[in-house]
């Protein structure tokens, strides 16, 4: 079933737009919750969630690219179970990612000036600056939350590689950032 029938579905308000979406992205959305959280369980947990989010948001939201919405839902989704499950003390995760970005976005300025849309859009067009190794280095770092070891599996290089992959483009992520006119 593709993309705009589950989407139909949802508009029908028809349960088995849940069926449909879990049996074609229910795999790569628990693997994404459960990356992030740490823990298959909570994966589990959280996808129900976004499954719950989707439901109550289609409609009246006619996502473009539906996994795309749903992934988003449930990265946000798990993002906030981290906070809560560790409220005044943060994941080591989530801290040492924080960090390595704060490198090129600087530690929240960045926020204060630009909404999420707005900042989404800036990294959306540098990202397609990028070469795709590149590109696909960066996200799996920073949106799927892979650790470096899983990327240089994956990309088939070493890890030291990948760290100075993700270092030069936060460092290119910065110029580009900055000859936009953000001051950071």
């Amino acid at each position: 079933m593709d993309d705009n029938q589950i989407i139909n579905l949802f508009f029908q308000r028809n349960e088995d737009a849940i069926n449909a979406v879990d049996e074609k992205y229910g795999s790569k959305l628990n693997a994404l919750a459960a990356n992030i959280l740490q823990s298959r369980e909570d994966g589990l947990e959280c996808v129900n969630d976004m499954y719950m989010k989707a439901w109550n948001s289609i409609p009246p939201a006619r996502p473009e690219y539906l996994f795309a919405f749903l992934a988003t839902s449930a990265r946000n989704i798990a993002i906030d179970m981290i906070r809560k499950n560790n409220a005044g003390k943060r994941q080591a995760k989530v801290v040492e990612l924080t960090k390595e970005l704060e490198e090129c976005i600087g530690d929240g300025g960045l926020q204060t000036h630009l909404d999420k849309e707005d900042i989404g859009e800036m990294l959306s067009h540098f990202l397609e600056t990028v070469d795709k190794n590149k590109r696909i280095i960066f996200l799996r770092r920073y949106w799927y939350s892979d650790s470096i070891k899983d990327i240089s599996e994956r990309m088939q290089m070493s890890e030291s590689a990948v760290k100075v992959t993700l270092h030069r483009t936060r460092k290119e992520l910065r110029k580009y950032l900055e000859s936009e006119g953000l001051y950071l």
